[in-house]
């Protein structure tokens, strides 16, 4: 286990020198500045746990250094010292957030005390938050592939091995990443995460390895990496297969290498990262068409994981939707816990394009559109999701008109299908006015009139 970072922050050389000497024998990693534009700028670009910060300092004033770095997206405790301390002094800072404050001339165990009782309370600050995500790591279900699934986590999980996840969209890969991280022992460090096809390629070297204050335009501010903010714990990569080339060969060299440099400097940063990475995409096919590099590949997919669609483990629909019926009950104040079967039949009959985030979509739009309902029934399901169809066979149409009808029937029922119900969607999609689709929906046969009187507007989404 990578052990705890610490930042001495004071104008004194003798006062660093000596803290860093005490806490690098304790066995600390130590690093030491004698400023507050260097303290801002050290936690800015790397994951810092503890400041021992001095309350006088040349340039900035330590509480603005502590404000500042309590701002941070991952902040470190903070112990301040001083040499001038008073007891006003002393209750501003803990206003501030500071954890303790000391006086010099510093005695050595006191100072470990307070040391040892920082970084045990930032420890229980990160278990908190992961305690708060912890239905974030639950793999529902019971079926073979799932049973499967996690029997291959537990065996896994606790080496560092870098994993890369195969699996169609909404399948729960970054569920899996999560729960690899919980159950590792880096589980009580950061778990970070990056969809590399959500971040603008001109703007994603930036978000990895962070950029210092001026590193071009726009960059007011000084900016902390993923890979440093993973530091210790797991970095997330996902829709790796979306990445650059260019990207591409920057993090094998930090795979290689285990450091990197920060946009805008020269300075190489070492990091102690695990690497869990996950795509949609078939990357045999990419690395033939020539967008994905091979031997990047193979740096990742040390440990290969396979999370299945859903219509290849129906078993488990009933599991999830009660899970994600009790959930967004929950958190919208609904007394609604229990599916009918029949409804539970029709939700195991659809094919699911969208996967488990289709099926999670689906019960918080019956929890929100459904506040008087104590039991799902099947008419509160969205149309599409309980009218399954046969292939059409030409043989069986009588007339031309029949035939076009069908064909008609099934096209929406597709459509329907791709978009998950969602009527306002799937017309925009054929390119109808949402009344015009209604309409056709009755004559077609897919909605009645008392149904479709009863169909509710699009749930918001989220």
């Amino acid at each position: 286990m990578v052990s705890a970072k610490i930042l001495v922050v004071d104008d004194e050389q003798g006062i660093r020198d000596s803290l860093c000497g005490v806490l690098a024998d304790e066995g600390y990693r130590v690093a030491a500045v004698a400023s507050g534009e260097e303290a801002l700028r050290h936690c800015s670009l790397e994951v810092v746990e503890l400041v021992l910060l001095d309350i006088w300092l040349p340039d900035i004033d330590g509480l603005e250094v502590l404000r500042q770095v309590r701002q941070l997206p991952a902040p470190p405790a903070v112990i301040m010292i001083s040499g001038h301390g008073t007891i006003e002094s002393a209750v501003r800072a803990t206003k501030a957030g500071a954890f303790d404050f000391l006086e010099k001339p510093l005695s050595i165990d006191k100072t470990l005390l307070a040391v040892r009782n920082a970084l045990e309370q930032q420890r229980l600050r990160v278990q908190n938050q992961e305690l708060r995500q912890q239905s974030r790591t639950e793999l529902v279900g019971t079926s073979v592939p799932m049973r499967a699934l996690r029997q291959q986590i537990g065996i896994m999980a606790p080496t560092n091995g870098r994993v890369l996840i195969f699996g169609e969209s909404g399948t729960g890969k970054e569920l899996v990443a999560r729960a690899i991280h919980a159950q590792s022992e880096r589980a009580t460090q950061a778990f970070v995460e990056l969809n590399c096809a959500a971040i603008p390629e001109e703007l994603i070297e930036s978000e990895l390895f962070g950029h210092i204050k001026g590193a071009f335009a726009g960059a007011s501010d000084a900016k902390l990496g993923r890979f440093s903010r993973a530091d210790g714990g797991t970095l997330f990569l996902d829709e790796v297969g979306d990445m650059s080339l260019k990207t591409q060969s920057k993090v094998l060299r930090v795979l290689d290498e285990g450091r990197f440099t920060v946009v805008g400097s020269n300075e190489p940063v070492s990091v102690d990262v695990r690497i869990v990475a996950a795509t949609n995409k078939n990357l045999d096919e990419e690395i033939a068409k020539g967008n994905f590099r091979e031997d990047l590949f193979y740096r990742l997919n040390v440990i290969p994981f396979y999370v299945p669609p859903l219509r290849e483990r129906k078993e488990d629909i009933p599991l999830l939707a009660l899970h994600f019926l009790r959930e967004f009950a929950a958190a919208y104040g609904r007394k609604c816990d229990e599916i009918h079967p029949e409804a539970i039949e029709a939700l195991q009959a659809y094919n699911w394009p969208g996967n488990v985030r289709e099926l999670r979509n689906v019960m918080e739009r019956v929890v929100i559109m459904s506040p008087g309902a104590r039991i799902v029934e099947k008419r509160h399901l969205p149309a599409g999701i309980f009218r399954s169809h046969k292939p059409l066979e030409q043989s069986s149409f009588n007339s031309l008109h029949e035939a076009r009808s069908a064909y008609e029937k099934d096209y929406i029922l597709k459509k329907l299908n791709e978009h998950g119900g969602n009527v306002s969607r799937t017309a925009e999609a054929l390119g109808l006015e949402r009344s015009h689709l209604y309409r056709k929906m009755r004559s077609l046969g897919i909605l009645d009139r008392e149904e479709s009187e009863d169909v509710p507007s699009e749930a918001p989404r989220r």
